[in-house]
């Protein structure tokens, strides 16, 4: 029997991917709601992730709705600038920036970093709030480097920069399926559902 999962983002490339992360399981990704938007102030990602997955727990409660909500926080980590962007990936140089722009700064911030001291992570951690109140948690992190410049198309947000240890590609030249199989998001929901499962 498939079961449905409502998603604390409106990020259409994480909803996408989450979709087709959850759709092997029997879980049916359900459309966006609306949800009070809550200022991510936490001091880790499964801080940031719990507070609006509580939003939108709250506003599928008030809609009588009693299915699973979950939330994720992702960040890319840079060894080379002491763990940055991290928790402000999605911010970082500025609210204002485009992803185009922000990938541009970064890559001029690393300009005199050389290969070898290019390495990164994606992390990502999932909160989940069932209907009856109970908190499950996921995290997953892939490693690799940053490229010298964007390569690939799809994805979104840093995907054209990364490149997943063992891969000449980064994540923006891979296919979903591909990504699929090595994505922090990937490892994340495979924790999520285990610990879901015990």
């Amino acid at each position: 029997m498939s079961e449905r999962f409502f998603l604390a983002s409106t990020n259409d490339g994480k909803r996408a991917e989450f979709a087709a992360l959850l759709a092997p399981h029997g879980i049916e990704l359900g459309a966006s709601i609306h949800y009070p938007e809550v200022e991510e102030n936490a001091d880790d990602y499964f801080g940031n992730a719990a507070l609006k997955a509580a939003a939108l727990r709250s506003e599928l409660d008030r809609l009588g709705e009693s299915a699973t909500v979950f939330a994720d926080d992702s960040g890319l980590e840079i060894d080379a600038l002491d763990g940055a962007p991290g928790l402000r990936s999605a911010r970082y140089g500025g609210l204002e920036l485009t992803w185009a722009q922000r990938r541009a700064s970064l890559l001029a911030e690393l300009s005199e970093v050389p290969t070898g001291r290019r390495t990164a992570r994606f992390c990502c951690a999932l909160l989940a709030i069932d209907g009856k109140g109970r908190r499950f948690e996921g995290f997953g992190a892939t490693h690799g480097t940053i490229a010298t410049v964007e390569r690939g198309s799809a994805g979104f947000g840093y995907d054209p920069l990364f490149l997943p240890d063992g891969e000449r590609r980064t994540f923006a030249e891979m296919s979903a399926e591909e990504k699929a199989r090595v994505s922090h998001r990937a490892r994340a929901v495979r924790a999520l559902l285990a610990a879901m499962d015990r």
